[in-house]
């Protein structure tokens, strides 16, 4: 497993320098986007988590999949299956999503359930990702259950209004997520509690919605 940055902003070197036992292999590579033309010798799976709007869940969605699909895969001797890309959360930068885009097999669009993520995601996804005729999903991220169904319904509509095609997992906010950075943890390495586990199994099912228990 590899998890890869190409975010200058580097919250996922942050994040990452801080767990004691990473479970997966990691590079910051924006100042050399032109290593990631090595992922096409790998034969691994490379999926780019993607939206030009920052602080929708990117480093969070793109570190807690690659634990929880290095979990599942941990017994494999199949060598390296899955790469996966956090990319800048800016429009400066995207030149650097694109590169990564260029050796991508899908895309992984996080959207929180609020409006002001609704326009940066309708052009991330309209101007940069579907162009390259990748496919994609957009995943409802950081939907708090205890605010009610009203903006999470809203938000599954307005995405299939635009004709996205949508996860059906959602991922629902828990302290334990926010905490997880300054802990340096991912979600595999949380306590063993009730909370954790429901906080754990978002991603777990993601990550088998999307077809990553193995290779493709």
């Amino acid at each position: 497993m590899y998890v890869v940055s190409i975010d200058p902003q580097a919250s996922t070197v942050w994040w990452a320098n801080r767990i004691t036992d990473l479970p997966f292999d990691f590079s910051q590579e924006h100042e050399t986007p032109e290593n990631l033309k090595l992922l096409q010798d790998t034969g691994a799976r490379v999926h780019v988590i993607a939206n030009q709007k920052g602080g929708v869940g990117k480093t969070t969605t793109t570190l807690n999949l690659g634990a929880v699909v290095a979990d599942v895969l941990k017994m494999s001797k199949d060598g390296l299956q899955h790469v996966f890309i956090d990319t800048p959360g800016s429009l400066q930068d995207e030149n650097l999503l694109l590169e990564a885009l260029k050796y991508a097999h899908d895309v992984i669009v996080p959207m929180p359930p609020e409006g002001l993520a609704f326009d940066p995601t309708a052009r991330t996804i309209a101007r940069v990702i579907e162009p390259t005729g990748l496919p994609y999903k957009v995943v409802i991220n950081n939907w708090d259950p205890r605010d009610g169904t009203a903006d999470l319904v809203d938000t599954q509509e307005y995405i299939d209004t635009q004709g996205w095609p949508r996860a059906e997992t959602v991922i629902r906010r828990y302290k334990v997520h926010t905490r997880a950075s300054v802990e340096g943890k991912v979600v595999t390495q949380y306590a063993k509690n009730r909370v954790a586990m429901e906080a754990r199994e978002d991603f777990f099912r993601l990550a088998l919605e999307m077809g990553y228990g193995g290779r493709a």
